[in-house]
């Protein structure tokens, strides 16, 4: 429909205020969305929009919406001059051109939205949460009809009369004719119930951590890697074995590379900061205290729902926290030491120190397997060698990861490589959570070619021309056509995309090897790929990196190995 402005006769081109809002039941879950066009002079309601997308996250819904709101703005007025208000500050901020667009799902939209009116004549403008009533209730409306396997009908809104909202600084009429363009019924009911109350498909404004904190361990003090932070050694493990070098399975790596792994700083304990800082915050680096974080990767936000994993019972919470029996001092410090556990997780857990509409991030916890008989010699081996299965030491420190997780915090899924070692370690601990494992082949370990089964000092005597070259190139492969770090590094990144999409918002155990958990820290942090010389990764430590909806990385733990003491 063309309004006045089309027509130069008419006077100057209206202005409209769109209001828009976007939610998800679960994130992602049943979602929809709800736009309004206003009036800006008056503050009259002249269009509305709602839809039931089906499954998607919050951040998809939201710009859904603005979508929706300007073209039934453009159908107003083509010639129409823009102030969009919502309480998304993503949207805001990447739609003003100040943050980065990373998400695959975000970009087509952002792209589609910027086409709707010519350069220039949209301006955004960020509210809070409580001045955007209207578009919230259209998109609870929205999503209740979907539950209902029904379509959203602007006949049926009362989310105008409901609000007593304003724009412009006017009191809103509600007089306005509505130009409904719900055009979808979704993809079929939902199981959320009407709430009715504003904001009931948004997460909080501070996204909450679960009553069980997802992610175990407290982060290790700023400077300090791995066992640097945490002394105890791994069961039958010496420090040999978990020296850092370029990720190989044996961690059999040159003196130099293994002096260096120690006492280098490292990024334990970040959190993420300054994402609300402007063009700063965008595509460098985010510092807090104790703490760093870099762009990188992709991610969908949202807060665990509440299908989060199951809670230990009481028998493993006993077994878990007790002493000996009888004993009232070992039992108070078990209790005392499980509180401080859980503690500690609900800090690694939490949603950092962006926008609350940012949602929490997806989390992976990056296993490391346990120990396999290759282990305690210091051999090569990656994935295109005899395939180990774990030791009684390795299946011990497997107990004690999952007794861990179950102890300290909701694991939602996991992932697992396919090789046995880490097959087996999954499948250890998600005996003890209750939950399947799914395997995905992008986590293996590095395949190391004619190198796989040998010691570094065999490899040097009988390779050392091509260990020379493997050591002082990412981009060289192990004698015998092996896998490059550089070829690890584009499979680990294609992995972590796909991956974090799929499990957008949710906490994810990885189970993987040396190489690909140190690819991941690595690429969070932005880092060389020398940098893989310079950490330390012990048998059955655990490594944490959360993924924003802005595309942020977040190193939230390194190398901890407290559970294996």
């Amino acid at each position: 429909m063309t309004g006045a402005g089309a027509d130069p006769e008419a006077g100057p081109a209206r202005e409209f205020v769109v209001e828009a809002d976007g939610g998800s039941r679960g994130n992602p879950g049943p979602a929809g969305y709800g736009a309004v066009v206003l009036d800006a002079a008056t503050g009259e309601t002249l269009a509305e929009a709602a839809e039931y997308l089906g499954v998607v996250t919050n951040n998809v819904a939201e710009y859904r919406g603005l979508v929706a709101g300007l073209r039934a703005a453009r159908e107003l007025d083509p010639d129409a001059t823009v102030r969009v208000r919502m309480d998304s500050k993503l949207v805001v901020e990447q739609m003003s051109g100040r943050w980065k667009i990373k998400h695959p799902d975000m970009k087509p939209l952002a792209a589609e939205a910027a086409r709707v009116f010519p350069p220039g004549r949209v301006t955004y403008e960020w509210i809070p949460r409580a001045e955007n009533k209207h578009a919230d209730r259209l998109a609870n409306e929205a999503m209740d009809a979907g539950a209902r396997g029904e379509r959203w009908s602007p006949s049926t809104s009362t989310a105008d009369l409901d609000t007593g909202r304003s724009a412009g600084g006017r009191t809103a009429t509600g007089g306005g004719a509505r130009a409904g363009s719900g055009t979808g019924a979704g993809t079929g009911a939902a199981s959320a119930a009407r709430t009715g109350a504003p904001g009931a498909a948004r997460p909080p404004a501070e996204p909450t951590v679960p009553a069980e904190p997802t992610v175990p361990a407290e982060p290790t003090a700023p400077g300090a890697t791995g066992s640097a932070a945490d002394p105890t050694a791994a069961p039958g493990a010496s420090a040999s074995d978990t020296a850092g070098t370029r990720g190989a399975e044996a961690d059999a790596g040159p003196p130099a590379a293994r002096g260096d792994a120690t006492g280098t700083p490292g990024p334990a304990g970040g959190r993420r900061a300054g994402a609300v800082e402007g063009p700063a915050a965008v595509g460098g680096a985010r510092s807090a205290s104790g703490g760093s974080a870099v762009r990188d990767g992709a991610g969908a936000a949202g807060p665990a729902g509440p299908e989060a994993g199951p809670r230990p019972d009481a028998a493993s919470e006993a077994a878990a926290g007790s002493g000996a029996p009888g004993s009232v001092g070992s039992s108070t410090t078990s209790q005392a030491a499980a509180s401080a556990d859980v503690r500690a997780a609900r800090t690694v857990a939490s949603p950092g120190w962006g926008p609350p509409d940012m949602g929490a991030p997806a989390t992976f916890v990056l296993l490391r397997h346990g120990e396999t008989p290759l282990t305690p010699q210091k051999r090569f081996s990656g994935s295109g060698g005899s395939d180990p299965s774990l030791s009684a030491a390795g299946r011990e420190q497997a107990e004690k990861v999952a007794a861990s997780l179950a102890r300290r915090g909701t694991v939602q899924a996991i992932v697992a490589s396919p090789l046995a070692r880490t097959r087996e370690t999954a499948g250890i601990v998600a005996a003890r959570l209750g939950l399947e494992v799914a395997v995905e082949d992008g986590l293996r370990e590095t395949d190391f070619g004619a190198w796989e089964g040998l010691t570094f000092g065999e490899v040097r005597e009988r390779y050392p021309d091509d260990l020379n070259a493997w050591l002082s190139s990412p981009d060289a492969e192990p004698t015998g056509g092996g896998e490059s770090f550089a070829a690890t590094g584009a499979r680990v990144a294609a992995t972590r995309d796909r991956l974090v999409a799929a499990y957008a918002g949710r906490t994810v155990l990885l189970v993987s090897h040396v190489t690909p958990i140190k690819t991941f820290v690595r690429l969070a942090l932005g880092a060389p790929p020398e940098s893989l010389f310079r950490m330390e990764l012990s048998a059955a430590s655990l490594s944490a990196v959360a993924y924003y909806a802005d595309g942020g990385a977040s190193v939230r733990l390194f190398n901890d190995t407290s559970h294996l003491r």
